[in-house]
């Protein structure tokens, strides 16, 4: 029988000893692992095909030595989160929307995640009063217009508590769109269940925005609980985050925006890594992402290209685009096509 999704994370993988009782000989760091503790689910783990740093599963799950090199530019808290919240849990960078971390909880702690400040402590889910303030909060600002349900993964919270908080934000008027930020489609897929995604559909208009970074992500179970998900009528985009030595590769970041057209899914947001404690050994130049996005250019619809973008503490989302326009006059503009030809473009006559 197969396990359920309870019994995924009951099972799961949270300490040295127990990793190393599993399997003896695969590299990890205890070290980086009392820094920045783990958690996989058995789910997850399955999609290892090679139990060393080289595998794209292993490499985003599993502790190693190169999370504790931390030069200056890198923080705890890069987006300065902390300094944004009017209320304790609700971010407000932009003046339309705020972000509210529902949980610290995650069914896989990723070694590069933004937030490892508080999945790291496995900060408890936010309890009604502070939820209250949230929606005080919503009601006392109408110019936001966009909530974005975040975490850790708020599709881990019990579901009484999910959609008691879904209805609370849908009493406010001037909120016009949810979306939820999850990464249970890529970690925890048999999580998602058709009555589960009925439920959400019914706060619609309802965004689901998911984080798959790599095509051995998308298994058929991945593309069970998105179906279920699509089929239900909810809009699916993903967010994937570049990450050297696991998706860099133009070819991957290709295969992967294919994989997840064919599954409804839209490829929303391709993120330079962010500058968080412990994740110098990701990082790459921003040309490499300048380089994949005119690979994709001509070799994918304008459906299935994200948007290459580097996030900001105070400036939010810059998009990075390769740049296409090589010199301006008067009369002509000369221009870079996809597959790296010139052609002169004529302006509008006086």
């Amino acid at each position: 029988m197969k396990k359920t999704w309870k019994q995924h994370l009951q099972q799961s993988i949270c300490t040295l000893d127990e990793f190393q009782r599993r399997f003896p000989q695969a590299p990890i760091d205890a070290t980086a692992c009392q820094t920045f503790p783990m958690r996989i689910t058995p789910y997850y783990l399955g999609l290892i095909r090679t139990f060393d740093f080289s595998d794209p599963i292993y490499a985003q799950c599993v502790p190693q030595s190169a999370e504790l090199k931390t030069p200056h530019w890198l923080t705890e808290d890069p987006l300065a989160e902390h300094a944004q919240q009017p209320v304790p849990g609700l971010i407000q960078r932009y003046p339309d929307r705020v972000l509210l971390i529902t949980t610290g909880q995650c069914a896989v702690r990723c070694r590069h995640c933004m937030r490892k400040r508080l999945t790291k402590r496995e900060m408890n889910a936010a309890d009604h009063r502070v939820q209250e303030r949230w929606i005080a909060y919503l009601h006392a600002h109408p110019e936001i217009r966009d909530v974005l349900v975040s975490g850790g993964d708020p599709l881990l919270l019990p579901e009484k508590n999910l959609f008691a908080l879904l209805c609370a934000i849908r009493t406010v008027p001037s909120v016009e769109i949810i979306r939820i930020a999850t990464r249970i489609p890529v970690t925890l897929p048999m999580r998602i269940t058709k009555t589960l995604a009925q439920r959400l559909a019914a706060f619609s208009p309802l965004y689901i925005n998911t984080h798959f970074n790599h095509p051995v992500e998308v298994t058929p179970e991945a593309a069970h609980a998105l179906k279920l998900l699509a089929d239900a009528g909810l809009p699916l985009g993903n967010q994937t985050v570049l990450l050297k030595g696991i998706n860099d590769a133009p070819e991957t970041i290709e295969t992967l925006c294919r994989l997840l057209l064919k599954h409804r899914v839209r490829p929303y947001y391709l993120f330079q890594c962010d500058l968080v404690e412990g994740t110098e050994h990701f990082r790459t130049p921003l040309e490499t992402g300048l380089g994949i996005m005119s690979y994709l250019r001509g070799r994918l619809s304008g459906l299935g290209i994200p948007h290459f973008a580097l996030d900001t503490p105070e400036n939010g989302k810059i998009e990075l685009v390769p740049n296409a326009i090589l010199s301006r006059t008067s009369k002509s503009t000369l221009l870079r096509t996809s597959n790296n030809k010139t052609i002169h473009y004529p302006e509008p006559a006086p």
